[in-house]
C-alpha cells in the first residue's frame, strides 16, 4: 500500500520560504539524503526518516551523484521509496542532485565539464527512476574548467527538461556573481546556492550573502549543525555511535577540542533559555538572514528529522540573544 502523509501537512504557510526572486518557495528545513541513505544503511529506518520529513512539510530532498556509501547508492535507495511508496506525490517533492566531485574512474569523472556534468545527471536520473530532477547544481567549481562551459552544461540540462532550475555549490562570491551572470543569458537564471554555512563556519557572510541578495539567488546552508557538533552530541565526549567516532571522514576526533566543547557548552546554555534545543537553535541563527531560503539537515533517524523541523515554533531572535551568542563565538573566530 503506498503511504499517505497526513492532510494538516501544509497547515503551516510559514514553514516555506521564497527563493530569491524565483516563484519557488521551500520549506525552511529541507532532508538531505546521503550518510543514512546509501546501500550500508538500513532501509527502512531511512524510509521511515523520508516518510516523517514529507509528512511534516519538508520536501525537499537532496541528493548527490556520489552520496552513500557507495557512491550513487543513495539515489538508488530514495528511487525505491519513490518507486513503492511516493510516486503519486511526485509533484509534491523537490528533488534535487548534484555533479562536481569523484564519481568514476578517468577524467571525465568529476569536476566541472560538460562531458562529465550530463552524464551525471543521465545516470542520476536512472538511479532516481525520474525523468527530471527539480534542481540541478554544480557541486563546486572547477578551476580547469571555463565557467561558460559549467553555466552551459547546466543550462543544457534546462533546455531539455533534464532539470528544472540551476544552481550551484560551494562557489566563492567572485565565481558566484559570473556564474549567476552566465545562466542569465543562458535562460536558466541561478535558482540557489548551497554553501557551508554555520554559527562555525561563517565565510559566506564575507561578500557571498550581498552577491545572492543583489543576484536574486536563494541559499541553502549545508551543514549548519557543523557535522553534529552544533548539538547536544557532544558535550561530554565523542559517544561511540557519533559520527566522528564511526565515520571520521568529515569529522574528526582531534577536531572537537576542548575549547570547542566549552563554546558549545555555552551555547547550549543559550539555547536552553530560549527553551529550544541547540540545534533548533542552531538552524535558526542561520535561518535569520533574509537572503536565507532552507537550512539542509542530514539525520539518523526519523525522531531527529522532526526535532529539527520544530524549529519553525521559535525562529526569532532578540538583540540580546544574538549579542550573547555573537561574545561566545568571538573566540573561536
Amino acid at each position: 500500500m503506498s503511504y499517505e502523509p497526513a492532510p494538516t501537512r501544509y497547515d503551516r504557510p510559514d514553514f516555506h520560504r521564497r527563493t530569491g526572486r524565483s516563484g519557488l518557495q521551500l520549506p525552511i528545513v529541507s532532508l538531505g539524503l546521503w550518510h543514512n541513505f546509501g546501500a550500508v544503511a538500513d532501509f527502512a529506518n531511512a524510509r521511515a526518516m523520508v516518510f516523517r520529513a514529507f509528512g511534516l512539510r519538508d520536501t525537499p530532498l537532496h541528493l548527490g551523484d556520489n552520496c552513500g556509501p557507495p557512491p550513487g547508492s543513495a539515489e538508488t535507495t530514495f528511487g525505491r521509496i519513490l518507486a513503492q511508496d511516493l510516486q503519486s506525490h511526485r509533484d509534491e517533492l523537490i528533488v534535487s542532485t548534484k555533479a562536481g566531485y569523484d564519481m568514476w574512474p578517468g577524467p571525465y569523472g568529476e569536476w566541472g565539464s560538460r562531458k562529465y556534468l550530463l552524464a551525471s545527471l543521465d545516470q542520476s536520473l536512472r538511479r532516481l527512476g525520474l525523468e527530471y530532477v527539480d534542481i540541478f547544481y554544480s557541486h563546486r567549481p572547477d578551476p580547469a574548467t571555463p565557467l561558460e562551459e559549467t553555466c552551459g552544461a547546466l543550462a543544457h540540462a534546462v533546455r531539455t527538461g533534464k532539470a528544472l532550475y540551476a544552481a550551484i555549490s560551494n562557489y566563492e562570491a567572485q565565481d558566484t556573481a559570473k556564474a549567476a551572470a552566465l545562466l542569465r543569458e543562458m535562460g536558466a537564471p541561478c535558482l540557489i546556492h548551497q554553501p557551508r554555512y554555520s554559527m562555525f563556519e561563517r565565510r559566506p557572510e564575507h561578500g557571498l550573502l550581498e552577491v545572492l541578495d543583489r543576484e536574486g539567488i536563494g541559499l541553502i546552508a549545508f551543514s549548519p549543525l557543523a557535522q553534529g557538533m552544533l548539538t547536544s552530541r557532544y558535550l561530554e565526549g565523542i559517544p561511540k555511535d557519533a559520527r566522528a567516532a564511526r565515520d571520521p571522514r568529515f569529522l574528526k576526533p582531534e577536531q572537537i577540542t576542548k575549547d570547542k566543547v566549552a563554546t558549545v557548552r555555552k551555547l547550549d546554555a543559550i539555547a536552553r533559555a530560549r527553551g529550544q534545543s541547540l540545534a533548533q537553535m542552531a538552524l535558526a541563527w542561520v535561518l535569520r538572514k533574509p537572503v536565507v531560503t532552507s537550512a539542509l539537515i542530514g539525520a539518523s533517524t526519523p525522531g531527529q528529522v522532526e526535532e529539527n523541523v520544530a524549529v519553525l515554533e521559535k525562529l526569532a531572535f532578540d538583540d540580546s540573544e544574538l549579542a550573547a551568542i555573537e561574545t561566545v563565538l568571538s573566540p573561536a573566530h
